[in-house]
C-alpha cells in the first residue's frame, strides 16, 4: 500500500519500568523527578485516564491522580531498552530513520507485503523486549504519524492520504505534528477550529496572518501532504546539558560549581563519541523566566572539559545574571566531524 511506517513505542519510559516492576501493573505509573519543579516525562495509559500527560508539573499531575505511584526516571535503562528495539527495526527494514528513544520512520517500498512485515516486527519486538508499538502505515510521513497515534495502545493503522484528511476533518489543527497550541489559538480566532475548515480556508486569509511560508505550509499539514523522504543518518548540530534547579539560586559560587558539573558530563559524552566542537554556550533562565544565551567561538575544536568549562564560566561571570537563576545549561556545537545521531542521543537537552 503505502511506502512509510511510523512506529511508536507505546508509553515507553512507563512500559520499561513496568517491565522491571510487574506489581505496578495495572497502576497509574508516573515517571518523574521528585523535586517541587519536576515534570512528568510520561505516565502509564491507567494515569492519563486521569488527564496525567507528559510534560506537565508533577505536582499538578498528583492533583489530578493522588492515587499514581511515582517513579524516577532511569535513562541508562531507557537507551538500553529503546536499542533493543531498534536493533530489530533495522533487521526488518534497510531504510529506518530514528527520532527518538521510541519511535522511528520506516521506508517500506522494497518490502513485498508491507503490512505483513510490520506485524511481523511488532509480534518481534513483543517477544523480544515484552513492549508494545504501535504502527502507523501511509504515503507519507505526516499520514504515517498521525495513524500511529490513532489507536493507541498496540494500534495498527494504515491510511491513504484522502482517508486520512476524511478520518481526522473534524479534529482541531493540534492533531497534527508541526501545528501547536498557539497557532491553534490563532486559528480559533480566525474561526477555524478543524482540519476541515484549515484545508478549506482561503488561502490569502492565511498568509495575511501566518506570511507567506507557514499560511501555506498549515494548509498543506491540515490536507496530509507531506514528505516521504528518509534521512536514516541524522547528525547532530549540537550537543548539551542542562538542570532545572528545585529552588532558584542566586550564590554564584554554586551556580559556577553546577556549570563546571554539566560541562564535564557533557564532554565524558562528547569524548565517548570521540566529537569535538568550536563553540561553547550557555543558557540561563532567570526567576522571572527571562532565558538568555551567551555563546563564544573557540580557535580549534573541543571535548576537553577543562577547556568548555572555563569558556561556560568566563560567559556565565561576564553575564553575571540580575536575579536568582531557574535554569542552567551548557553546550558544544560546531562539531569538527559530525556523527551518527542515534535515538539515544535525545539524551541531551538542546539549548
Amino acid at each position: 500500500m503505502a511506502p512509510i511506517a511510523h512506529l511508536d513505542v507505546d508509553a515507553f519510559y512507563a512500559s520499561v519500568e513496568l517491565l522491571r516492576r510487574p506489581e505496578l501493573r495495572g497502576l497509574p505509573v508516573i515517571v518523574s523527578g521528585s523535586g517541587p519543579r519536576a515534570v512528568v516525562t510520561t505516565a502509564s495509559y491507567e494515569a492519563r485516564r486521569y488527564g496525567v500527560g507528559s510534560a506537565m508539573p508533577t505536582a499538578r499531575a498528583r492533583r489530578l491522580c493522588p492515587d499514581a505511584v511515582l517513579v524516577a526516571p532511569d535513562f541508562a535503562a531507557y537507551g538500553a531498552a529503546s536499542q533493543e528495539v531498534m536493533k530489530l527495526v533495522r533487521e526488518a527494514v534497510e531504510r529506518v530513520e530514528v527520532v527518538g528513544l521510541d519511535e522511528a520512520y520506516l521506508d517500506l517500498e522494497d518490502l513485498v507485503a508491507p503490512r505483513a512485515a510490520m506485524r511481523r516486527l511488532v509480534n518481534a519486538i513483543r517477544a523480544a523486549t515484552g513492549l508494545e508499538c504501535s504502527i502507523g502505515i501511509g504515503p507519507n510521513r505526516l499520514v504515517a504519524k498521525v495513524a500511529s497515534d490513532a489507536e493507541k495502545p498496540r494500534g495498527f493503522v494504515c491510511l491513504r492520504r484522502e482517508e486520512a484528511c476524511a478520518r481526522f476533518a473534524g479534529h482541531s489543527p493540534g492533531l497534527v505534528p508541526g501545528i501547536g497550541p498557539k497557532t491553534v489559538q490563532r486559528l480559533e480566532e480566525m474561526g477555524i477550529t478543524t482540519l476541515r475548515a484549515l484545508a478549506a480556508a482561503p488561502p490569502d486569509a492565511l498568509v495575511a496572518r501566518f506570511g507567506a511560508n507557514h499560511g501555506p505550509d498549515l494548509q498543506r499539514r491540515a490536507r496530509f501532504e507531506g514528505s516521504a523522504t528518509l534521512t536514516p543518518v541524522r547528525i547532530a548540530v549540537s550537543e548539551s546539558r542542562e538542570t532545572t534547579f528545585d529552588h532558584d539560586i542566586s550564590d554564584s559560587a554554586r551556580l559556577e560549581e553546577v556549570l563546571a558539573g554539566l560541562a564535564q558530563q557533557l564532554c565524558a559524552r562528547l569524548g565517548k563519541q570521540d566529537r569535538r566542537g568550536r563553540n561553547v554556550a550557555i543558557k540561563v533562565r532567570l526567576s522571572d523566566f527571562t532565558t538568555v544565551t551567551r555563546a563564544r567561538t573557540l580557535a580549534a575544536p573541543t571535548n576537553d572539559a577543562q577547556v568548555v568549562a572555563r569558556v561556560a564560566l568566563a560567559l556565565l561571570r561576564e553575564y553575571a545574571p540580575a536575579r536568582p537563576v531557574r535554569l542552567l545549561g551548557v553546550r558544544v556545537a560546531a562539531f569538527e566531524t559530525a556523527q551518527p545521531q542515534s535515538g539515544a542521543d535525545q539524551l541531551a537537552l538542546p539549548l
